[in-house]
């Protein structure tokens, strides 16, 4: 019999100080429990994973010593050949956690590609509730919730990433779609100034910053409005992760 794969949320980042306060209200305690029982996990990062560990042992002891809990790598640059190692724990009848470095595992995630394998060997596949910066981000930007596209990262190079967004803004416009997002932390002010020199300047543009954090932030305006912000005074938000959302009207 094989072992089940759980899901595991992680918080979306935490500020000095700020970790009790996080863990109870982002992580459910039932998560942190479970989370607490397994030996094994694949996480993108050991080192940053056996951190959260041990803050969680803090709150709910540990099945096993720290030094003895097993965690397997699984990154954007682990091969495609690397995955069926990782299930091994699972064949032999181990619960095994996934665990992403901030949020929910296998959404905008390598995290996708095992579940997948999971799926194909008839492993038991089990999602656990915690925070998702996407959904998070487009509950709080008043955008249509209905019918909505995440697209991950848009081109480094201006003129290749301009035509991206002219491209995103059509389609939005024709589906009526609201367009999600990310960018490397150090490139959000380029994100928002490309978005909002670029998109009409009565398209809806929507900043979700540090979500769920002391300083989280979520401004909706017109891109317009966003071009006389950014020449007054630019967001504070360079080297915090961020949700870009647009919608075209």
């Amino acid at each position: 019999m094989t072992g089940t794969l759980f899901l595991i949320p992680n918080t979306l980042g935490y500020h000095e100080g700020q970790q009790d306060g996080l863990l109870a209200k982002i992580i459910p305690d039932t998560v942190q429990s479970m989370s607490a029982q397994l030996s094994y996990f694949v996480a993108e990062n050991a080192k940053t994973t056996r951190a959260y560990l041990k803050f969680l042992g803090q709150h709910h002891p540990l099945t096993l010593a720290m030094q003895e809990i097993q965690i397997s790598e699984l990154n954007v640059n682990t091969p495609a050949q690397a995955l069926e190692g990782l299930l091994q724990p699972l064949l032999q009848g181990h619960d095994v956690g996934l665990i992403s470095e901030a949020g929910v595992p296998a959404v905008a995630d390598p995290g996708a590609n095992l579940v997948r394998l999971a799926h194909q060997r008839n492993i038991t596949v089990r999602p656990l509730v915690g925070p998702s910066s996407l959904l998070l981000a487009l509950m709080g930007s008043g955008l249509n919730g209905q019918s909505f596209a995440f697209h991950g990262y848009l081109p480094t190079d201006a003129a290749l990433r301009a035509k991206r967004i002219k491209e995103l803004e059509d389609r939005s416009r024709k589906e009526k779609q609201t367009q999600l997002l990310i960018e490397t932390p150090y490139r959000n002010a380029a994100m928002l100034e490309a978005l909002s020199s670029t998109c009409a300047p009565g398209s809806l543009i929507c900043v979700a910053t540090d979500l769920t954090l002391p300083t989280e932030s979520i401004n909706t305006r017109t891109a317009a409005d966003w071009k006389k912000i950014i020449q007054q005074q630019a967001p504070d938000f360079h080297k915090k992760p961020t949700v870009f959302l647009f919608l075209a009207q």
